[in-house]
């Protein structure tokens, strides 16, 4: 499965059960590497695409039900139980610190390669950093 995923300079997630922030330029590239293919994502993640032309599979458990070769966002850890099944990851990092209490629970080095990196700008953040790791 193919994994995009959006944490901070510290590699937080979440903060009280709540996205640390979101982008509409994130929101497109996602939709554009989706190509109109189904992306799975929870109910909470569903919303902020709900306005895009995206093609959500919802579900509660999206990391356990995706099927290989699948799309798949994600906003909250646990990771690890899904690391065998994650072929690619596509990773935004925000350019700044937010709270956070759950973290990015993959060692990135140990599990994937870096295979290409990217800097843009985003709606809210003046620098997203695009990274695509690969198994």
């Amino acid at each position: 499965m193919i994994v995009f995923l959006c944490v901070d300079k510290k590699n937080g997630m979440a903060f009280h059960q709540r996205r640390q922030s979101l982008d509409r330029v994130v929101r497109a590239d996602v939709l554009t590497m989706a190509a109109g293919k189904p992306i799975w994502m929870t109910p909470y993640s569903a919303r902020q695409f709900a306005e895009q032309e995206a093609v959500p599979r919802v579900s509660e458990a999206p990391l356990r039900e995706a099927e290989e070769g699948a799309l798949c966002f994600v906003e909250f850890p646990p990771l690890v139980p899904s690391l065998e099944r994650i072929e690619k990851l596509v990773l935004y990092r925000w350019d700044r610190v937010y709270p956070a209490d759950q973290w990015l629970d993959l060692d990135l080095d140990s599990a994937f390669r870096l295979v290409s990196s990217c800097d843009f700008s985003g709606h809210s953040h003046e620098k997203i950093t695009k990274e695509v790791y690969q198994r």
